[in-house]
């Protein structure tokens, strides 16, 4: 990660979707909405981290890829919870960022001047 960010954010992603709410349509909509705006505005973050139910966001059929793609291109770290990948079994699955450990998404929060949870 680079240390050269100014007002460096972190995003986590605790959920696989923006909100909280048991309509996943909804979540991923807003969720895809999210990252439209921030691809148009350039707002990049410093990284982009994925614990629980998060990492489901990463893997195949994710209905963001493309924008977390985009997003690696542009040196946003992605950073992906292996023990919360191993505990639904989708390891394997995972199409973008890095499978790391807490450790490391507990690091980039450090190194952020805000972190937000979405």
């Amino acid at each position: 990660m680079s240390d050269d960010y100014a007002n460096a954010v972190v995003l986590l992603f605790t959920t696989d979707g923006i909100g909280k709410t048991d309509d996943l349509s909804l979540q991923q909509q807003l969720t895809n909405t999210f990252f439209e705006f921030l691809s148009n505005s350039n707002m990049i973050p410093l990284a982009i981290c994925f614990y629980t139910d998060g990492v489901k966001l990463t893997i195949e059929g994710s209905p963001i890829l493309e924008h977390l793609r985009w997003m690696e291109r542009r040196g946003v770290d992605l950073i992906i919870c292996k023990s919360s990948l191993d505990a639904y079994g989708i390891t394997d699955l995972v199409r973008v960022g890095v499978v790391s450990s807490i450790t490391n998404i507990i690091e980039a929060m450090w190194k952020a001047d805000r972190v937000i949870t979405l």
